[in-house]
């Protein structure tokens, strides 16, 4: 598995750093960790999906991101210069069985003594973190919400695609995609409905199909 965060470093500092790294297992439905925990560790995950939430002033939870293999979570763990006063800001969920490389903050610390390259690491960690919150931010000030509904499920399908089966299957709920979305479930079924009825996905009970998933990134530009 490649991860684009450690890309910046050798062969032997990629090694050294997964080397320390534990391999965690978890069940479909379990919390990786909860909003308000101490945070000690970041996640990368190797396998399975994972579901970001935040639970708002009102008590609602609200879906921020789906993560797969190849990403990251629980960043905010290695950049907060206080580790005394780092809590995690969201709760992440297994959304099917998943595998991840957990490494401790303890651990990362050490080295970046050794290995000072290892900084290239927490850069890269905040440039992706800014670069998402800078999409997002445009997303939401420009285009409407339709189109923020085809863009989340085109992305959902991208991450869901193994390569393999087809069509590609998302197996999350219009409720979820609309949270993605930052939007009502009947907004997002307006939208989704559209472009079933142009053949382009097919909606099912707790997953849509994605049959034509370049004319789906068409219709999301």
């Amino acid at each position: 598995m490649e991860w684009s965060t450690l890309s910046m470093l050798n062969e032997k500092e990629r090694r050294e750093l997964l080397t320390v790294a534990r391999r965690r297992k978890f069940r479909r439905n379990e919390v990786l960790f909860h909003e308000g925990d101490p945070a000690n560790s970041l996640h990368l995950i190797e396998s399975g999906h994972v579901s970001v939430r935040v639970t708002t002033d009102a008590g609602d939870s609200v879906t921020l991101a789906i993560a797969g293999p190849g990403e990251t979570v629980g960043e905010l763990a290695l950049l907060e210069a206080d580790p005394s006063k780092a809590v995690r800001s969201a709760t992440v969920t297994a959304l099917e069985g998943c595998e991840t490389l957990s490494l401790q903050r303890d651990r990362f610390d050490a080295l970046r003594q050794q290995y000072p390259p290892m900084d290239r690491v927490l850069a890269q960690l905040l440039a992706n973190q800014v670069r998402r919150l800078n999409g997002r931010l445009l997303e939401f000030l420009y285009l409407p919400a339709d189109k923020r509904v085809l863009r989340r499920l085109a992305n959902l399908a991208r991450a869901y695609d193994d390569g393999q089966t087809r069509p590609v299957a998302v197996p999350l709920t219009q409720e979820v995609i609309a949270s993605l979305a930052g939007t009502s479930r009947p907004t997002t079924n307006q939208a989704l409905r559209a472009v079933e009825e142009a053949g382009i996905i097919a909606i099912g009970r707790s997953k849509i199909e994605i049959l034509n998933p370049a004319a789906l990134v068409r219709k999301a530009r």
